[in-house]
């Protein structure tokens, strides 16, 4: 999972790099196609920025854990860090589900009384 998180950061890096190239603007569709996916890929890339923030808290409020003059500050600490760290990664999980492709399609609704 995190290889595949490593490879849509990437990509989404890509892409922003993308849009400061005058020729994408010139050329509205790939324009559309671009931003579409950034659109898409912003998501998952601000959850996993997020996780990645979490577990470096966790590691430095377990690095103050053997500090007897910081330990109960890092106790609540790091066990704030877990539980930000595992409800990320369920969302990441979440995120990273494939899409449905008629959740794009747009729907008609007729509701009769």
């Amino acid at each position: 999972m995190r290889e595949k998180l490593k490879e849509i950061a990437l990509r989404y890096e890509d892409l922003q790099a993308q849009l400061g190239d005058p020729a994408v603007y010139g050329d509205s569709e790939r324009l559309k196609a671009v931003t579409r996916e950034l659109k898409e890929l912003e998501p998952v890339v601000t959850a996993w920025q997020a996780l990645q923030k979490a577990e470096a808290d966790r590691e430095s409020a377990e690095s103050l854990l053997h500090d007897p003059d910081f330990r109960e500050l890092a106790q609540e600490e790091y066990a704030a860090a877990r539980e930000e760290s595992e409800r990320l990664e369920q969302e990441l999980k979440r995120l990273l589900l494939p899409k449905d492709p008629s959740d794009s399609r747009n729907v008609v609704m007729e509701l009769r009384g």
